[in-house]
Order: C-alpha cells, then structure tokens, then sequence
C-alpha cells in the first residue's frame, strides 16, 4: 500500500517535489530485478522525483522499465556533463533511447564547477543552446545545474534562467564553511529567482579513510538510524525542495523512513548537530 510524503514546490517549475528523491547513482551496478524493485519500494513511500545521469553506468536502462509502467507518477530528471551543443544534443537523444521516454522533465548541465566550462557551456554553440532548443522542441520540460561548487552555481544562476539547481548541503559542510563551500549565497539568489533547490550529499559524513568501503557511495555515510534523521532533517530544514538519496540501495530504507517522519530542526538543534562535525573532515575543500 502506498502512503504519502510531503512534497515541496520545486522553484518556478510548480512541480511538487518529494521531500526525498530517488538517486539514480544506486542503479549503476544494480542488476535489473534489484533496480525494480527499489523504484517500488520508493513509489510506495511516496517518492516522485527521479533523477539519473548517463555517467550513473547502467542506472538509465535499469529505470526504463520502471518508467514504462509509472512515467504518469514519475518527475524525471536526467543529466548531462557535456559542455558543446552539439554534444550534449547527441547526449540527450542517447538517454531518451536508454530512458525509452519521449520527454524528459528536468535535463541539467552536470557536475559545472569550472568556471571555464560554464563559458563554454552557456556561450555560442554550448550545450544551454541545445538543451533550450530541445525544450522548444518538447523533447525536455524544464532545464537546471548541478555541481558541488557554490559559487560557480550563483555565477550560473545570474547568467542563465535556470529551473533548478543541485548542489551538496550538510551540516559536516556548515561546521567547515570555506568560501569553497559555503552554500550560503546560492541558496539566497536561488530563492530570490524562485529556483528550486535540490540537495545532494545530505547524509555525507566524510570521505573514506581505507580502501575498504562499506557502502558504494564514495564517501563515507552516515548509516544509524538516528544519525540519518538528524542529517537529514538538517538539510530539508535549509529551504531546499528535496534532497537526493545517496548512491546505495542498501541505504534507501533508513532515508525514506527519516524522509517520512521529517520534522523541522529548531535553530539550537541544527546549532549542536553542527558543532559536533568538529571532528570530522568535510567533503570539501579537499
């Protein structure tokens, strides 16, 4: 039996976005019946916005045929990091194919954190032409950016009329702001230009200090129940729509659970969770 889950309005879009979205990344090394069932698990708890990138290996096939049966209940994302026109127009035609989807909701320039790829991308002949012709043309409803860098996202957001925008939000971040980091600025100019935010990395503890990794995610997680709550709860209480859950299906049931039971932080609770990433090493700056 499915059951509901809050859902926000994603920025001028008017979408109303689950307060959780469905990370693509855990699709990449899943096999088919595995991808299957984790898209239910995740309809069922309420879950609508999907996102997924040709970079995530097999992640798009793995969803297609999830999307054949729900693309009526799903608000699909997709990606691309290539920064010419005509690239990122091949690109965008290979994941409709894959995705075997005649319109994709949301299609975002990909991890842009150079600010020598933005030019490229935004100036003449750069992949924004494409992307934009594309949605004249139907093929994409909606267009956005994602990276991990900040302020290459607020130079973005004054030179393009993006829909949304993706970027990493966590209280281990918040405890170590760097002007590298501090996602402060970006989520000011994305609310003044009605742009829904979209947050990643929410349950990022630190990045792995052996070889040996628990989880397929490249950092460190976050993986006790409670700890999930909290740095959940942190991040949806920062004014994003959603936050994308990370890239292991392992992880999903504890987030969608933590996703259910969200309750907003007070600002003496997000000061005590902040205060005790003192020990831990922040994702960024390396």
């Amino acid at each position: 039996m499915a059951v509901s889950m809050q859902g926000r309005r994603l920025g001028r879009t008017g979408n109303k976005s689950s307060i959780i979205a469905f990370g693509g990344a855990a699709l990449s090394r899943a096999s088919q019946d595995e991808a299957d069932a984790a898209v239910e698990i995740a309809l069922r708890n309420g879950v609508n916005h999907f996102d997924v990138a040709p970079s995530y290996g097999e992640a798009e096939s793995r969803l297609a045929p999830s999307l054949k049966k729900h693309r009526a209940e799903i608000f699909l994302a997709c990606k691309t990091e290539r920064r010419t026109k005509e690239e990122a127009s091949a690109e965008l035609h290979r994941s409709l194919e894959r995705l075997a989807v005649r319109q994709i909701d949301l299609y975002q320039l990909h991890a842009l954190d150079e600010p020598r790829e933005l030019d490229v991308a935004l100036g003449r002949d750069g992949a924004v032409e494409a992307i934009s012709e594309a949605r004249d043309a139907g093929l994409v409803r909606y267009i956005g950016i994602t990276g991990h860098r900040p302020s290459t996202q607020v130079e973005a957001l004054k030179r393009f009329d993006f829909d949304t925008v993706m970027f990493p939000l966590n209280f281990v971040l918040r405890g170590h702001r760097t002007p590298e980091n501090d996602y402060g600025p970006l989520l000011a100019i994305a609310d003044d230009k009605d742009v829904g935010r979209i947050a990643i990395k929410s349950i990022a503890k630190e990045r792995w200090h052996t070889d040996q990794h628990s989880y397929r995610t490249w950092y460190e997680p976050f993986d006790d129940q409670g700890s999930i709550d909290l740095a959940l709860w942190f991040t949806l209480s920062q004014n994003v729509t959603t936050a994308v859950m990370p890239g292991d299906v392992r992880l999903m049931p504890k987030v969608l659970d933590a996703g259910q039971r969200f309750r907003a932080l007070g600002e003496a609770e997000q000061n005590r969770l902040v205060q005790s990433a003192g020990s831990l090493k922040p994702l960024w700056p390396q």
